[in-house]
């Protein structure tokens, strides 16, 4: 099987390590079927998509609808690479699964309107799948309500034209959508179990997303919902592109 890419933009390694192994983990992959590339650490190498069967990207740090004039020289670096991957990934449909930064990636890239309007808090969700969703294989078989972990600070307001919605939750319309076949992008982490939500909680506390003095509360608050529903997404994602 050719390997999947996962572009990954955490600086973090100890969180960084975690996501890789949860892509890993549910994705049903062995590390040699999982090539990662960090792009915070250094420029992203060039990519030939003939070699593998499709690209995945993580969460990070970074907020696409910030002002570019608050832009770190790294996260300008990172867009503009991801920018050009993403010219090829969507010329060619080739499949493409974004979590949580990846509506940023994809979004943008396809001209989504996203800004802090539908940020959510760290925290489990209802998501809610749509009419649409029905028809999509990525989705098939999952219940028309599923809990699911998020925490974000941006969101898509305005879907790009041509994308399909499949799942939306109260707090954020789009927790999720399709480009053309093969182009995917959730709000929601799709990887993300009660052990990596708890450690994330830990490696961020002091990002923004809570208040610090919260951990323990937002701790508490995820550990009592189990989230069994979204790995599924990404196993799918898995079957359905693995190629030789």
């Amino acid at each position: 099987m050719k390997p999947f890419l996962l572009v990954a933009t955490r600086a973090e390694d100890v969180a960084a390590d975690a996501e890789y192994a949860a892509f890993c983990r549910y994705g049903g992959l062995e590390p040699e079927q999982l090539h990662r590339v960090r792009l915070e650490q250094g420029p992203l190498p060039a990519v030939d998509l003939d070699d593998y069967s499709g690209v995945l990207v993580g969460g990070g740090p970074f907020n696409s609808s910030d002002p570019a004039e608050q832009k770190s020289p790294v996260q300008r670096r990172v867009e503009s690479e991801l920018a050009g991957l993403l010219d090829q990934i969507v010329a060619r449909d080739f499949p493409f699964l974004g979590a949580c930064y990846g509506v940023g990636t994809l979004g943008a890239h396809q001209g989504a309107v996203i800004d802090g309007t539908f940020g959510e808090p760290v925290g489990p969700i209802e998501v809610e799948l749509t009419p649409d969703a029905a028809a999509d294989p990525l989705l098939a078989g999952l219940p028309q309500t599923f809990a699911a972990y998020v925490g974000h600070k941006e969101a898509v307001r305005k879907l790009p034209d041509g994308a399909v919605l499949l799942a939306s939750s109260a707090e954020c319309p789009v927790q999720m959508f399709r480009i053309k076949q093969n182009l995917y992008a959730t709000q929601f982490h799709p990887e993300l179990d009660v052990e990596g939500i708890v450690q994330r909680i830990a490696v961020y506390r002091d990002y923004g997303y809570f208040p610090p003095e919260e951990a323990e509360l937002v701790r508490e608050r995820c550990v009592a919902v189990p989230i069994v529903e979204p790995m599924r997404i990404l196993r799918a994602f898995v079957v359905r592109y693995a190629r030789e």
